[in-house]
């Protein structure tokens, strides 16, 4: 490989980052500006032209790269998740994903001129949607909790059954482009589930009885999705994608296998493959695009946005407890993202070489699917919510890191006052015990890929830190410092010598402002609990003011938080001290000889 073709993989690799970098600050899915990177570095400027790049390891690449995409999409589907989705969920990935296909099929046919296999692939393949785009159009959109649940589930569940289906639609052309007989067709779909299911079940075998250490299993893990793919193209040809999304399907379903680390370890490495894949892909589009297909492709997302989706919601969600309001933000919001168009690529390539005529359509069809669905709905899916009247406000609840003892309290005042509030701590014992006294949580660390997919945010605005482990709170503030603002998250401290030590102290940057008061600690904090002091809930009037609380309850009583008039919540701080005033609800600990009733 020459210096200068080494560069050229280098750059497009930084520009990938770049594109992911831009997506996180500015809260828009990712793909949109990978696919505009790659139009950039392709078609407008020839920097990158990859059929000369990586010549006969292009198609190789593209093919080992959609495997191991799929898999690990396929790997986050759990058959037990699927009965406590909801009713309008199991709608929209089942009945309603099948009239999608045929209707996104139809239009792909009389408006872009596709053959009628490309066409349903075209449909199987535009079906989904995806965490990945969803996700960051919920943060912006901020539609309400019911709202968010059905599209965030949609797009965990669907991403998978989708890639499934769209790889059966794929056999079924392929085989009768080869002419092949039915029996042909299911023996190659037996074939390729078969390999899935006995590689995850090999895998399985070897985790459950620790006989790959720790350190190789991530290894050991890329080594068997490749294998199981390859070998399934060795026995029945183009059977490796249905092997490899049956073995992540299988793997993620399986009892008794710990997969947390494989799984984090493909989404590392999937967004490494996607942000090279997208931009390598968008890079071989043709420009000017195929003639009649930039408009043919606007009639089929005009249609997508207007007729196909609202249809399918329309009868998805018949039944179900969402109400008119919220079926029609959910009939617009439906971006396009990873699933769609990685494996468009990699079919259009291998249908290309079997000769089948308008293959070539189908990666800029589906692009166009993507760029239009995720512009449109990015900019308009927003003001849509505030119109029906179905956005959240703004975001005034809490995300507490920690569930023991003082969380648990602080989180029931601030629940009894109104505000949304999620307990989030990796111990278990204490998300049970929060969940018996009637608090939503969520078990595991919130700065984890897994909180990423699976932890709602919708409504929450502010993080306090309050768990008593000082670099995980750290750990925690500094992640959700973009998310929610530097002035809206706070960490509870732990011990006074470790703030004091210089050896100890954290640097100024991992840090948020101390909650409560200047000499409160996770430490004195539950033992005045413990001791009897309460958190005591308040509404001030002009003849019962702050002064007067104090005066009732004592001068030790620590201000914990103040709500106003309007509803809006003020956090105590030793960077805000708060002043109450009259008509405020006032939270504070209270020690136990003060409490009883003011007159």
């Amino acid at each position: 490989m020459s210096p200068e073709v080494g560069l050229l993989l280098v750059c497009m690799l930084g520009v990938g980052f770049l594109a992911q970098w831009i997506a996180w600050r500015v809260k828009l899915p990712a793909i949109l500006f990978l696919l505009l990177a790659g139009i950039l570095l392709g078609p407008v400027t020839r920097v990158v032209q990859p059929d000369s790049l990586l010549g006969p390891l292009l198609f190789p690449v593209v093919s080992l790269a959609v495997s191991l995409i799929l898999f690990e999409g396929s790997l986050t589907l759990r058959f037990s998740e699927l009965p406590d989705i909801g009713r309008a969920v199991r709608g929209l990935v089942t009945y309603g994903a099948v009239i999608a296909v045929a209707m996104l099929g139809v239009a792909a046919h009389y408006l872009a001129g596709l053959r009628w296999e490309v066409a349903l692939l075209f449909g199987a393949l535009t079906c989904v949607t995806g965490p990945t785009v969803i996700a960051p159009m919920l943060r912006t959109v901020r539609p309400n909790a019911r709202i968010a649940n059905t599209l965030r589930w949609e797009g965990i569940v669907i991403d998978p059954l989708g890639a499934l289906f769209a790889v059966l639609v794929y056999e079924a052309i392929v085989s009768h482009q080869q002419n092949h007989a039915v029996g042909v067709f299911f023996a190659l779909v037996a074939c390729g589930a078969g390999i899935g299911l006995f590689a995850a079940w090999l895998l399985a075998f070897f985790l459950r009885r620790q006989m790959i250490p720790e350190y190789l299993q991530n290894y050991g893990a890329l080594v068997a999705v490749l294998l199981a793919f390859t070998l399934s193209n060795v026995m029945t040809h183009e059977s490796g994608l249905l092997a490899v999304t049956v073995m992540g399907i299988a793997l993620g379903n399986m009892r008794g296998v710990h997969i947390d680390d494989i799984l984090d370890f493909k989404e590392n490495l999937t967004t490494v493959l996607v942000s090279s894949l997208f931009i390598l892909l968008a890079a071989r589009l043709a420009w000017p695009l195929p003639d009649g297909m930039l408009w043919g492709g606007t009639a089929v997302f005009i249609v997508a946005q207007l007729v196909v989706r609202p249809v399918t919601v329309a009868i998805a969600t018949i039944g179900s407890s969402l109400n008119w309001r919220e079926r029609a933000l959910i009939a617009w919001v439906a971006p396009r993202g990873i699933i769609a168009a990685a494996v468009s690529a990699v079919f259009a390539l291998k249908l290309d070489s079997l000769g089948l005529a308008g293959a070539r359509d189908l990666v800029p069809l589906v692009f166009i699917l993507i760029i239009g669905t995720v512009v449109v709905q990015s900019a308009t899916a927003g003001p849509l919510a505030r119109w029906l009247k179905v956005a959240e406000p703004d975001a005034t609840g809490v995300l507490i890191y920690g569930a023991d003892l003082a969380a648990r309290r602080v989180a029931r005042a601030l629940l009894e006052a109104g505000f949304r509030v999620i307990v989030a701590d990796e111990h278990w014992p204490s998300i049970q015990r929060a969940r018996m006294e009637g608090l939503s949580t969520f078990y595991g660390h919130p700065a984890t890929a897994y909180a990423e997919r699976h932890l709602g945010l919708t409504g929450i605005g502010r993080l306090l830190a309050m768990s008593p482990h000082r670099e995980r709170n750290a750990l925690a503030c500094v992640y959700y410092r973009q998310e929610f603002g530097r002035g809206r998250i706070y960490r509870l401290r732990i011990e006074d010598t470790h703030e004091a030590h210089d050896r100890t102290r954290l640097g100024g940057y991992l840090l948020a402002p101390a909650l409560f008061a200047a000499d409160m600690t996770h430490e004195r904090f539950n033992e005045r609990l413990v001791d009897g002091w309460l958190i005591k809930s308040t509404r001030l009037t002009p003849t019962f003011d702050w002064p007067n609380f104090i005066e009732q309850y004592g001068s030790n009583t620590v201000l914990l938080f103040g709500v106003e008039e309007r509803g809006a919540l003020r956090v105590a701080s030793v960077k805000r001290e708060l002043e109450p005033r009259p008509g405020w609800l006032v939270i504070a600990l209270v020690p136990p000889q003060r409490l009883r009733p003011h007159a």
